[in-house]
């Protein structure tokens, strides 16, 4: 008698093993089939090698924003709201910087895709020093995105295109967690290319991406010995080592403002510029206090 009952729990743990086996089989095969129907729909000038003419290839990115767009359905569960705010054609996304890891960046390529009508691809403007580690300048051209050069970067707003920059760059992705939600300084290079290429600026606020990974310690020192802008210390990074800098399952709340149209002289004195670059900065500011606000908790 024992047995047979031994056996029959055995055999329905068998089946639920196998019914869970084949749920994450089709929950994995319905989102590779939604990302590779909207990225499908993202126009793009291919030539006859399948590249664009910054190196962009839709069967690299639907690989790449795989595993972003399960990152952002039920990891970090994003809600985004505002994405009526972006305008047709060329537009400049500017957007707070936090993290230690770029995942900000990932999850408004993931929305762009996934919740954008139609959707988009965002392209990223990368720091110089990532072009030098091995083959991420290769991926960061497969996926879209791109060393941020200023001729780069106006060939691609005159050409239509959706441009994603993080004016605080390393300085606010590595920031420590006693200054989250402070925006630190942004640079004026963005603004510049706005007036030249009259671009409209969509400003984004990110909530969430502070707490992914606190920091507790900047050693910059170190990290220019190791060729890189800073080396972060979080509360498990580098006593995890590379384990360290997963992010913790927190929930982003991100928000598309509206856009915000510059007029003037692109070569206009530093101070004139820092006006206008401060406005962008007040509305990406108000966005995360709303943000903020509206949350119940850092997971919630």
């Amino acid at each position: 008698m024992i047995f047979d009952e031994l056996y029959g729990l055995a055999s329905r743990a068998v089946g639920a093993i196998g019914d869970t086996a084949a749920g994450v089989t089709r929950f994995a095969y319905d989102l590779s089939a939604e990302v590779d129907r909207k990225v499908d729909r993202i126009p793009a000038d291919l030539n006859e090698y399948g590249y664009d003419p910054w190196g962009y290839s839709p069967k690299a990115f639907k690989r790449f924003v795989l595993p972003a767009a399960w990152l952002y359905r039920y990891w970090f569960r994003c809600r985004t709201i505002g994405l009526g705010n972006l305008p047709e054609g060329r537009v400049m996304i500017i957007g707070n910087h936090a993290g230690q890891m770029a995942f900000d960046g990932l999850m408004l390529q993931a929305a762009l895709v996934l919740e954008a009508e139609p959707p988009r691809l965002a392209r990223g403007m990368g720091e110089f020093w990532l072009g030098t580690l091995p083959y991420l300048s290769v991926l960061l051209d497969r996926t879209g995105s791109a060393v941020g050069t200023r001729q780069t970067c106006v060939d691609m707003l005159n050409h239509g295109e959706c441009v994603m920059a993080f004016p605080e760059g390393v300085r606010g992705m590595n920031k420590v967690y006693a200054d989250a939600y402070k925006l630190m300084e942004f640079g004026l290079g963005f603004m510049r290319l706005a007036l030249e290429t009259k671009t409209p600026i969509v400003p984004v606020s990110i909530v969430g991406s502070e707490e992914q990974n606190p920091g507790i310690a900047n050693l910059e020192g170190l990290g220019r010995l190791l060729g890189m802008p800073s080396f972060p210390v979080t509360l498990t990074f580098p006593l995890l080592g590379p384990l360290g800098m997963l992010p913790l399952p927190v929930r982003y709340h991100i928000e598309f403002g509206r856009p915000m149209l510059f007029e003037g002289d692109p070569d206009d004195d530093d101070d004139v510029i820092q006006a206008k670059v401060d406005e962008v900065r007040a509305a990406i500011s108000a966005q995360l206090e709303r943000g903020r606000a509206a949350r119940r908790s850092v997971f919630l």
